[in-house]
């Protein structure tokens, strides 16, 4: 799907686009990732090329309307890249990011201030995601000035009914307010809450929990779930811990140093999963149980790799129980589907040409 809207998008390369392009046509994906490499030149002495970090190598898919999808991987596994790069914050260095039929890497300011309208974005630390010197009612309609809403009464209603979505209610009681005197659980409310001001179609959220307490993340977790469907929003859901994507996740996709690794539905990852990596995630995963002060988790040693000279071959091999010899360290696993339907994964393991003895 990724190569048609790209093919697509090459015969269009000089056209002006219209107003009437920026609408979303309902065929095909609202975002098309296609062998996106985000990477980042390293130079010596402040001129000299000394390579790249390659922080995001090769990724595709696509996200249908409406779609919620979980990237899990470790920190340094690419997430955050993948994430800004989507945004529109970094550049890529191959590949494309097509958004509702449109690459976003050839858009001039005007698309680019209509696109970051289209896309929310909920931070993972919210107190310092809000200005200490706005009240609650200033920070949700800054969005709404940039974004050209000139009509006070336009702006005070959309407050309003996004703060009853939000369940920041009543709003009065919230208006005034500085980031300061509100509770974790209220601060991530109105992150959330300015994400959707502009009734974007795809939300970003970086870790949206894991900076709250325990108590509350799970609250949070199904506001996102009922904003989702409420609004038919599409969501990609960035996170380490597998514990927490079931909520309201259509899918995982595992990312492990800048690739992904496994694509599956939540169900098939949680109860199937193929990769030796995201086995070990899930060993890792913490649970409310009293029995895991008794048992010792097998988890593969070291770290994930330098990003700048990474493994050959499968990068996850130098900690993989279950490597190849001559094969694993060698040559680049491609996505083979084994099991279900849909559920890919990035390891000669399910090669059934390879002598595993």
């Amino acid at each position: 799907m990724a190569d048609d809207v790209i093919e697509a998008l090459e015969k269009k390369e000089n056209q002006e686009p219209s107003e009437s392009e920026w609408k979303e046509t309902g065929n095909g994906p609202i975002l098309s990732i296609g062998n996106l490499r985000v990477w980042f030149e390293l130079k010596k002495w402040g001129f000299a090329h000394a390579g790249y970090v390659r922080a995001v190598d090769d990724v595709s898919f696509d996200l249908e309307a409406g779609g919620a999808l979980a990237i899990v991987g470790e920190s340094g596994s690419g997430k955050t890249s993948l994430m800004k790069t989507i945004l529109g914050l970094y550049e890529p260095h191959e590949g494309k990011i097509v958004f509702e039929d449109r690459d976003i890497s050839r858009f001039n300011k005007k698309e680019l201030d209509w696109y970051r309208s289209k896309v929310g974005f909920i931070q993972q630390d919210p107190y310092g995601a809000l200005p200490p010197f706005m009240t609650v009612k200033t920070i949700l309609e800054e969005p709404m000035k940039i974004n050209d809403v000139k009509d006070p009464k336009e702006r005070e209603e959309r407050v309003l009914k996004v703060m009853e979505e939000v369940r920041l209610s009543p709003p009065q009681e919230y208006l005034e307010k500085f980031p300061h005197m509100l509770s974790g659980g209220q601060q991530q409310r109105v992150v959330i809450g300015r994400a959707m001001i502009m009734e974007p179609d795809l939300i970003v959220a970086d870790e949206p929990v894991s900076m709250l307490d325990a108590s509350v993340r799970v609250e949070i977790l199904k506001l996102l779930e009922s904003l989702q469907k409420s609004h038919n929003l599409a969501v990609i859901y960035i996170t380490h811990d597998l514990s927490t994507v079931r909520y309201f996740s259509d899918r995982i996709f595992v990312m492990y140093a800048g690739e992904l690794v496994e694509k599956a539905e939540v169900e098939q990852i949680l109860h199937n999963a193929l990769h030796p990596y995201t086995k070990a995630l899930l060993k890792g995963t913490s649970e409310p149980d009293a029995r895991n002060a008794d048992i010792i988790k097998e988890i593969p040693p070291g770290e994930p790799p330098s990003l700048v000279n990474p493994p050959s071959g499968c990068r996850f091999h130098p900690r993989c129980p279950k490597k190849i010899d001559g094969l694993c360290e060698i040559k680049v696993p491609p996505e083979f589907e084994p099991a279900e339907s849909g559920h890919l994964t990035a390891c000669w393991l399910y090669d059934n040409d390879v002598d595993k003895t």
